[in-house]
């Protein structure tokens, strides 16, 4: 019997799931240390797309609190932009307080058997170190990976039959759980873009500033000074397939319309 992998990937994403880590891992608050571990887990709690930390009781240096629970969130995917406090899974909800610091809702203990003894915390309430190297946005994913290869593939991309771009030099960029997208030199833009009002982390890239154009409001980003890892891909422009018309080699591009990609839509605001 055969699998698709993509559909047991969302199966997976149904249930409680996490992994150990070999890094050295670190939140602060304030430059106060909130937790310290060389035991941490990655936890991925139903139906969230990325990964959290969870470290040992013993490893946490601020005090937990208990407090009310959020409200659940009824939404199929549970993307970045749901917050932490919305769990998906049983267990305790803690404000955190380092000295006079307080940040509501930010830990979490899971009943969960496998977990016992483990402290989730809310990844963008701290500043966390993997190593001695800072990381942001989420941590990231063991089972992912973001692939870019130089193609000479002829991509044009339209927005209610208006031409925002046209090259035959794309940068591809797979990555994992998403469509492959399409990253242009910037002059083969072919609309005026002006800058977006949006700025967003991605722990694989570096940090994304967005473009607009008449035909519409933040369409497309760029990574001016990626990391490392995502070089290939300075200065260039990818844009929302989900909302924009992409035809390759002649052949219009269905739209994409996963769960994932109406996530995409609804955290980005773009339609």
């Amino acid at each position: 019997m055969s699998v698709n992998v993509g559909d047991e990937m969302m199966r997976l994403m149904g249930v409680l799931r996490h992994e150990p880590t070999g890094k050295w891992v670190r939140a602060r608050l304030g430059g106060r240390l909130v937790a310290d571990s060389r035991g941490a887990l990655l936890v991925w709690e139903p139906r969230r797309i990325v990964p959290t930390y969870a470290v040992p009781e013993e490893d946490v240096r601020a005090d937990l609190v208990a407090a009310e629970p959020a409200p659940a969130s009824d939404v199929p995917v549970l993307h970045p932009g749901i917050p932490f406090a919305a769990h998906s899974t049983p267990g305790t909800t803690y404000d955190v307080r380092v000295g006079g610091d307080v940040r509501e809702r930010a830990a979490f203990r899971p009943d969960d058997a496998d977990l016992a003894g483990h402290i989730v915390f809310d990844f963008g309430a701290f500043d966390w170190t993997e190593e001695d190297e800072p990381v942001f946005s989420h941590p990231r994913d063991p089972f992912s990976r973001v692939d870019a290869r130089r193609s000479s593939r002829h991509v044009r991309i339209e927005r209610d039959g208006v031409l925002l771009a046209e090259s035959h030099a794309p940068t591809l960029v797979f990555e994992t759980k998403l469509y492959p997208r399409f990253y242009l030199p910037r002059e083969d833009l072919r609309a005026e873009a002006t800058p977006g009002d949006m700025v967003t982390a991605c722990p694989y890239k570096g940090r994304a500033t967005y473009l607009s154009f008449a035909a519409g409001e933040n369409l497309a980003w760029t990574y001016p000074d990626p990391l490392p890892d995502a070089s290939p891909l300075a200065g260039l422009v990818a844009f929302f397939d989900e909302v924009v018309d992409v035809t390759v080699d002649g052949v219009p591009r269905e739209r994409p319309d996963s769960a994932v990609a109406t996530v995409m839509k609804d955290e980005f605001g773009v339609g």
